[in-house]
């Protein structure tokens, strides 16, 4: 299953919310992950009455082996600019990051830049945002970083997420376009 939500920016008011599940047609192996998942959640994209100007993706970008990451395999797909957010490091290092919100680590994995380690919230562990499609990576960190609310994954996929546990954690969600998938 993938879920879809759209907000309203910048005041991140939720849209809509879109579900889409799809048969599996590909095994799971690492690094592979579109080709498992991008069925469903393009269904959950196409489902959607208003049309994203920009995608949150709940996965890699360019912070991937091979450079293509579900976000950039999504974006290429509907040609709209992409973001990937990802909750771990696939490849590459960076430096530690700084406990302040904002402070960031460039992800370097053989001489080149292929994301950021971002920290969105004090105390807890930074976040891995990469180029999609379409967007350059410090345009990616700003806008990740005005989708925070106190929270450490941005709204969009925040709310995704909540939305894969069911509508009704979605409702009690105290702030009440991105896609998770299960």
């Amino acid at each position: 299953m993938a879920v879809a939500v759209t907000l309203s920016y910048p005041d991140l008011a939720l849209l809509e919310t879109r579900r889409a599940t799809c048969p599996l047609h590909f095994p799971y192996v690492p690094g592979l992950l579109s080709f498992r998942e991008a069925p469903a959640v393009l269904e959950a994209l196409r489902l959607l009455q208003n049309d994203p100007d920009l995608i949150f993706v709940d996965g890699q970008g360019i912070a991937h082996p091979r450079r293509v990451g579900i976000a950039s395999h999504i974006g290429v797909l509907v040609d709209r600019p992409t973001i990937g957010c990802a909750k771990s490091l696939l490849c590459g290092q960076h430096e530690a990051v700084a406990d302040s919100v904002g402070s960031y680590s460039y992800v370097i994995d053989n001489g080149e830049i292929i994301g950021a380690a971002l920290r969105t919230k004090a105390g807890v562990k930074p976040i891995y945002v990469s180029i999609g499609h379409k967007i350059d990576l410090e345009t990616a960190i700003q806008i990740v970083l005005s989708c925070c609310r106190g929270y450490r994954l941005p709204e969009p996929t925040r709310l995704a997420h909540l939305a894969v546990s069911g509508p009704e954690k979605l409702r009690r969600s105290p702030r009440s376009s991105s896609y998770k998938s299960t």
